[in-house]
Formats: structure tokens, sequence, C-alpha cells
């Protein structure tokens, strides 16, 4: 948690991401990448690629996503993560076993857009990497903020080559050319932008975005912070005025899904914008500990039905899963509430439509009441850690390294007039290693 200070020190005294990424940005355009950030693989009319969010905490959870990643994943043509790459510090002598290692067998190219973690090294380890960039020069930051800020730690080389041996095939080998950047194809422009540490994009990455946006092909967006988030609205500030989720809204621009990071679930959002319909989706449990679902209320943001919405896990394994955890770590049997139990809960006080049967013969007890109570299954004054507190200050002392665990990835397949966004899931347990889950299918147009 000390080394992740930088989150609390840049929303106390304000987030330098933007005039770093500026000296990022103008070191590689001085190197020649080219300006417009355009990555060009030949991908013609129809192909597939990956989707993983915020896979690299290095262990038990992240490695479980692998084997139905690799299943899946046959024949993609490349892999993107969106948000933070690499726990809990972007550190680049942690990409080989957070990185390389668990990747070794996907054999193609991997892109990635930065997440507030991998910022918390200056963003040096994710730019080394990908990038393939030098590092920058220390530029002198004064005043109490300068003091506390966690410094880049400098890179091992010969560690990094070593690493890098273990995706050393041809076909794996790309380098990007910024940390944000669009990558092109016949049929789709998908758009990956760097939302820092707080969110806010910087000047020079807005225009690019602008200028990125009026391309005529239709587009998806992957981006650090979501848009749409446990049922609330964060549309990401553009420095000067506006907001992402604007530009992802004009119909000029031809944008279908806009694809997030950062929590680590799965939720979609099917938000109905004028004469059409856009995929808002969070994506991003391929690896990190899991952010609860079951304390999202019920859903009701931009006209948005319960009934229309999706997440994974389940509220109620969701409910049942911390229920669990908490029961274990603080030796209270009676907080523990079965999958069954946490179900009939969640579903009772949601009142959606269950997407599985639920027992309707069980009698739901004053314990199991107590015990949804104080896990956050309603917005109830006195209720245990499970959200925002959890996250910030709590999750490294419960991470969770026991299937299942509720993780997820996204295969994404395009052709000339559509695109089809698959979620699949991974628990750590064989079967669903050797036929990975479908938790969610969604089909756009893109005529």
């Amino acid at each position: 948690m000390w080394r992740s200070r930088n989150e609390i020190l840049a929303g106390l005294f304000g987030d330098p991401s933007g005039q770093v990424r500026e000296r990022w940005i103008a070191a590689q355009h001085a190197r020649g990448v080219d300006p417009e950030h355009r990555i060009s693989p030949g991908l013609g009319e129809s192909f597939s690629f990956l989707l993983l969010g915020d896979p690299g905490e290095g262990d038990a959870s992240q490695y479980a996503v692998v084997p139905g990643m690799l299943k899946i994943g046959q024949g993609t043509a490349f892999a993107v993560i969106a948000s933070d790459v690499i726990y809990p510090t972007g550190a680049g002598d942690e990409y080989g076993h957070k990185f390389f290692r668990p990747y070794q067998r996907y054999q193609a190219p991997i892109y990635a857009i930065p997440g507030n973690h991998d910022w918390y090294d200056g963003l040096g380890g994710f730019m080394r990497v990908f990038c393939d960039s030098p590092p920058l020069r220390p530029a002198p930051d004064r005043g109490l903020r300068g003091w506390l800020w966690r410094k880049p730690d400098p890179i091992d080389e010969q560690k990094l080559t070593e690493a890098r041996k273990m995706r050393g095939a041809p076909a794996q080998q790309a380098v990007q050319p910024a940390p944000y950047w669009a990558i092109e194809s016949d049929s789709l422009l998908i758009v990956g932008i760097d939302t820092g540490i707080k969110g806010l994009i910087d000047k020079r990455q807005t225009e690019w975005l602008r200028r990125t946006s009026l391309d005529p092909r239709p587009k998806i967006l992957v981006t650090g912070k979501p848009i749409y988030t446990r049922n609330d609205y964060k549309p990401s500030q553009l420095e000067g005025g506006g907001t992402v989720d604007d530009i992802v809204r004009d119909p000029a621009h031809r944008y279908v899904a806009a694809i997030g990071g950062d929590v680590h679930n799965y939720q979609r959002y099917p938000v109905r914008v004028g004469d059409r319909v856009i995929q808002y989706i969070v994506a991003g449990g391929a690896g990190a500990f899991m952010h609860a679902t079951h304390t999202i209320r019920r859903v009701d943001v931009a006209g948005v039905h319960e009934d229309e919405f999706r997440c994974y896990p389940l509220r109620g394994d969701s409910l049942s899963f911390y229920s669990q955890l908490y029961a274990r770590r603080l030796r209270m049997k009676w907080l523990y509430l079965t999958p069954a139990e946490a179900a009939r809960i969640t579903a009772e006080h949601i009142r959606n439509t269950p997407v599985r049967p639920l027992d309707t013969d069980m009698v739901i007890t004053r314990r199991m009441r107590w015990a949804a109570r104080l896990l956050g299954a309603w917005q109830w004054p006195f209720r245990l850690p499970v959200d925002r507190v959890f996250h910030r200050y709590l999750s490294e002392l419960s991470d969770w390294d026991e299937p299942p665990f509720f993780k997820q990835f996204l295969h994404l397949e395009v052709t000339p007039g559509e695109l089809k966004i698959r979620c699949f899931a991974a628990t750590g347990c064989l079967p669903a290693e050797q036929d990975p889950p479908l938790e969610d299918e969604v089909v756009l147009e893109l005529s």
C-alpha cells in the first residue's frame, strides 16, 4: 500500500500524469514514431482478438486466466491489455513473472494501455516494455508532493532481456508508438487512450483523440477508466473542456462500444444514444482481486433497465464469495451465505429476472438478512468494507488465491458487417480451463 501511495498524493496535490506523458510523447516523436500513433498489423476485413483487463498481480488468480485465454484465443491476431499491466507500481523488473511468463505461449502480439498502477512508476516500465523507450531524465517536482512521491525504479536491463526471451518468437513481436494508439483494420478502428492516475486526458492526447475519431470507420474505445460502472457515470474529463464520452456519443465518430479496465469485474450497459445503442463495458477481471458486484444498486443509469444490464460474477455469487472471505478472516461462520442463499437474497432485493433458477422453497432467515446487510447487499450504514474502502486499504490483506476466482476475459470477432463481443469466465477449476464458460455475448452492427 505504501508503494501505491502516489494514488492518494495525486488526489491531494494534483495528478502530474499529463505533464509526464507530454515528455514521453515528445521523446517518442523525436525518435521518429508515427505522430498519429497508428498501428497497422495488416488485419484485413475479418479477424479476432482478445482483451484482458487489470491482469498483473503475478499470482494464482492471474495465471488461472491463461489456459482459457490460450484455448479461446487460438487464431486471434493480437491481444490488448486494458489498464494496470503490472501491480502494484508498474515496475519494469516485475514484467518477467507478471507479463512475459504468463503469456509466453500466446503466439501473437500484445498491445496495452496503462492504468493508474502503471503510472506509479512514472510509466517507465510500461514505456520500456511496450514502446522500447529509453528512460526519461528525472524532472524536479518541488513541494510536499515531490518529497513524498514514489520515484521510478531503475530497470535491470539484463534481467529484462532475459524476460523478453519468454516471448521471443517473431510472431509475438510488436512495438507500439505510445501509451495511446489506434489499431487499424479495414472494418474497425480500435482506439486506446491513456487515462493516467485520475482520468484527466491532457491537451495533446485530447487533440489526437478528436483527430483520430474523425476517421470514417466504425470504432471501439479501449480506456483505462470505464465510462459507466456500478450504476454510475464517469465520462473522463478532457483538458480544455468536454469529456471522452462526448466524443464517443458523437454520431459522426461511429463508436459502437467503449471498454474500460480499472474495475475488477465484468459489467455491460447498453445505452441508447439517439437512434443507436452504444455498449459500455467494464472488463477489468483478468487477474487482480475481485471487486464486488453485489453492492451495485438496482441499475437505472442512462435509462438502462436492470434486466438489460449484465455482470460477472452474478450478484449472488459475489455476495457468497465475500461472505466466505469475511467468515474466514473474522472467524464468524454465521456470516457465510451459500451461493443459493445469496442468489435468493439478492434477487429479492434487486427485483431482477434471475439468470439462473432460484430455490423458491428456501426460507430466508434473519441470520441471512443480517449477513447480507453487513456485507453490503443493502445500502446500510453499518457494513463491512467490501467496496471502495476494501479496494484502497484492505485488498492486499485479503487477496484470494483459491478457486473459484471469478476472473474473465473478452474475445472480440470482427467481420465487415458486425462485431461480436463475448465474455468468458476463468475460475481456476479444471472444467473451466477445458471449456471456458461463456458468461455474456453481444453482437453489434458495423454498417
